[in-house]
């Protein structure tokens, strides 16, 4: 069985409120009860005591005692619930409160009986008689007996206090639940919502719908990343949503060009309009290798794009594959007449030799095509620490701003046109960044229209 959060919170409250209270009730009964025994006992023991006392200064010597006063001092104890009996030192008996008022005696035993059951039901207590000497002048001159209910004697304002606090306990045990219950709804609400919130949001990302996001704000912190986790996973999913059906139109717009072309000169080859002469034949044979190009570099990307993906590690310069790299291309820049530079000395690398020259060489031809007549591209290798930078920086027209965090994108240019004569189909950046990733690196770009663009890779030298 299943319950809510909100449920699993209050109830949580409530038993850490119940138990909470249970253990200080049961501590505070068990520590109170221990010295409310020896206060009792004590408290009994000053009131014989000081019936003694009185009953001692009756005495008047030569054995002789103010039977008066006795009496009035018995029967003052026994409207106290004290039962008293007095002898001298012979034996006789002076006054009996048995004697006095047995009637009143016997309900006073009972009444001490009851009120020791009701707070200690299984303490077997039984009536006693406690002696007391009397002195007078250091000597005995008689026996002072006062009765009580046992082992512990609990009049009625000791029960009253006992009751008292058992009940202030209770209340506060109640009061503390219904608090706890009131504070946990309220927290478990405060919980709740938010996650409710977000488990609506992941709902809506699941069924494609990406625009949703969480603004409700928590004073929590797990509560806060879990949101802005969610807002961050939308929003990619966004892009990556608008990016698919991005490159879904460019593929169909690459394919739609080579194939409209072919399918007008078949057709016209077909009608008779044209002869199939090798020119035209010739010009339907660049389309399909065209479209060939394309379809072969998807499946590079693929390729690249796997698990699979296998690395060829050896050790080399870095420096000196760049340096062989630039000066292939030395002829077409030449051509264009853009200026192109190497900087470098000696920076042994652990990697894939064959794949890190594709990654060079699609930097400096992005370089070489967007870059205009009498620019300059500017190619450097330095070791920082156990890391080698790598940069490939030119003076050409640059990317705009808003396409900058999309260049590693599959298919992605920023040429709207897709002018045949600016670019390719737009892999190459995506796949030299998943080789660069590959070899646990990173690559970074950064650009300002008509100022220039630059690449930036940073690789681990490796063992």
């Amino acid at each position: 069985m299943k319950f809510s959060l909100r449920i699993k919170l209050s109830v949580s409250y409530l038993l850490v409120a119940i138990i909470s209270v249970a253990l200080v009730m049961a501590l505070t009964n068990m520590f109170l009860d221990s010295h409310f025994r020896k206060y009792a006992n004590w408290n009994q023991e000053q009131r014989n005591r000081d019936v003694v006392t009185s009953v001692s200064q009756q005495y008047l010597g030569d054995g002789k005692w103010n039977t008066d006063m006795i009496e009035a001092i018995g029967t003052s104890a026994l409207e106290n619930g004290l039962i008293i009996k007095v002898k001298d030192i012979s034996g006789k008996v002076i006054w009996d409160a048995t004697a006095h008022n047995n009637g009143m005696c016997q309900r006073i035993i009972e009444h001490m009986a009851h009120n020791v059951s009701s707070r200690y039901p299984d303490v077997g207590g039984a009536y006693r008689e406690i002696p007391y000497e009397v002195k007078y002048n250091e000597e005995n001159v008689g026996l002072v007996e006062v009765g009580s209910y046992g082992p512990y004697y609990l009049n009625d304002n000791d029960l009253a206090f006992i009751n008292t606090l058992n009940k202030i306990l209770i209340g506060v045990g109640v009061f503390s639940v219904i608090l706890s219950l009131v504070l946990g709804s309220i927290m478990a609400r405060r919980l709740s919502l938010p996650i409710a919130r977000v488990i609506s949001s992941a709902q809506s990302i699941s069924r494609g719908y990406f625009s949703d996001r969480i603004s409700e704000e928590s004073t929590t912190e797990e509560i806060c990343q879990l949101t802005s986790t969610i807002n961050n996973l939308a929003q990619t999913l966004e892009k990556q949503e608008a990016l698919r059906k991005k490159m879904g139109a460019d593929v169909a717009h690459e394919l739609r060009t080579p194939l409209a072309t072919l399918q007008s000169h078949m057709e016209a080859m077909i009608d008779g309009i044209w002869e199939p002469d090798a020119d035209r034949l010739k010009s339907c044979h660049e389309e399909i290798i065209r479209i060939n190009k394309m379809v072969g570099d998807l499946e590079k990307l693929a390729k690249y794009e796997s698990e699979s993906l296998v690395l060829n590690k050896v050790r080399f310069d870095i420096s000196e594959l760049i340096r062989r790299i630039v000066c292939n291309f030395e002829p077409e820049f030449k051509n264009r007449g853009i200026e192109i530079a190497f900087e470098g000395e000696v920076e042994e690398i652990f990697a894939d030799r064959d794949k890190m020259s594709q990654v060079i060489i699609n930097l400096i031809s992005n370089a070489l095509k967007y870059t205009q007549e009498g620019g300059m591209v500017r190619i450097s290798a330095r070791g920082r620490g156990g890391a080698v930078e790598i940069r490939v920086k030119d003076n050409g027209q640059g990317i705009p701003e808003e396409d900058l965090p999309f260049v590693f994108e599959r298919l992605y240019r920023a040429d709207k046109s897709r002018n045949r004569l600016t670019g390719g189909a737009g892999i190459g950046l995506t796949i030299a960044k998943t080789i660069i990733e590959a070899h646990n690196g990173r690559i970074e770009v950064s650009s300002k229209i008509n100022e220039g663009t630059e690449f930036l890779i940073t690789l681990q030298k490796g063992i």
